[in-house]
């Protein structure tokens, strides 16, 4: 039988990777009686571990999240952090999206309600540049404040810095933004916002955003031109609307952390925990078809009516190369 310490640990870790489980198969998992099973769920107990016992045919245990972190995790602020970080590796194409979402359940599952919340809210769109890093962080404080209007769809006020890190002299009259989007590209942190006093859409640094409280009234999301985040970020930093002459939007029933490992010019938007939103650019729409197909799940098409062509000419030369014959 392993050492009690260790027996703990692979406990809580099923524990954790799913809702429900009958205590007979923890008890066939761990090779131990189910005697040992309850006493050391009783240990859990005592170290902080909010776990309940389930009832029924089959019952068995579950952990539940708790009023606070179980002890030797985390503190609230890390806590956040740290989700803000697996969120962000989780879409970073650095070979490390599976264990980053697996990582980012796991916290999530023993959160407090009023964590869950707020990391609940937390909806990046990261826009990849290969070989990116960052050279100037971001108060994670700063990234949660223009999350959370994001969100809400609430005016943002805040003095902003014409220069990273200029705490000298007299800065601008605050501005007066709707928020739109919160966007991760090249290792910096954007905030797409229309502002109100320009009456146009702006892009803003966050780490020289200084955020204003309290946040004003509630507005309706604007259409961004275009309707892609990632080609209206990047044009703004090429001057132009983008490279390619195609792009489409799909949704694919893929965790978002699994197509950003193969998407590196687009834009991956989670909506769920294993579906996602996917617009992608190319030099022609079969091309485009063909790039979305090879990720061989169903997925919608959202548009332009060219992608629907597209995928329905492929599917005929699909179906007449099945077949042996010849397209008519």
């Amino acid at each position: 039988m392993p050492k009690t310490s260790a027996r703990l640990l692979a406990l809580l870790s099923l524990l954790q990777a799913r809702r429900d489980w009958p205590g007979a198969l923890l008890a066939e998992r761990l090779d131990i009686s189910a005697r040992t099973v309850r006493r050391d769920v009783d240990r859990l107990r005592e170290l902080g571990y909010p776990i309940v016992a389930t009832k029924g045919p089959d019952g068995g245990y579950r952990l539940e999240a708790g009023t606070d972190l179980p002890p030797l995790l985390f503190d609230d602020e890390q806590a956040v952090a740290l989700a803000v970080a697996l969120q962000t590796a989780a879409m970073s194409g650095a070979g490390i999206e599976e264990a980053a979402v697996r990582a980012l359940n796991t916290v999530r599952q023993v959160m407090p309600a009023r964590l869950r919340h707020r990391i609940d809210t937390l909806r990046i769109t990261t826009v990849e540049r290969p070989g990116s890093r960052t050279d100037s962080p971001t108060d994670s404080g700063v990234i949660m404040a223009l999350s959370a209007a994001v969100h809400a769809c609430q005016v943002l006020r805040f003095d902003y810095s014409p220069h990273r890190g200029d705490d000298g002299g007299e800065w601008p009259p605050p501005r007066r933004v709707q928020p739109h989007h919160l966007v991760s590209r090249g290792g910096h942190w954007y905030l797409v916002a229309w502002d109100l006093d320009r009456e146009d859409w702006r892009t803003f640094r966050a780490d020289r955003i200084t955020p204003r409280a309290p946040t004003g009234p509630r507005f309706t999301p604007r259409e961004l031109p275009g309707g892609d985040v990632a080609a209206f970020v990047n044009g703004r930093f090429r001057g132009s609307g983008g490279d390619w002459s195609c792009h489409g939007e799909v949704i694919l029933d893929l965790p978002a952390a699994v197509v950003s490992q193969y998407t590196h010019d687009g834009l991956v938007e989670e909506l769920s925990p294993n579906r996602c939103r996917l617009v992608l650019g190319s030099w022609s729409w079969v091309a485009l078809a063909a790039a979305i197909g090879r990720f061989d799940v169903d997925f919608e098409v959202v548009g332009p009516p060219e992608l629907r062509d597209a995928f329905e000419h492929l599917a005929r030369r699909y179906a007449a190369a099945a077949t042996g014959r010849a397209l008519p």
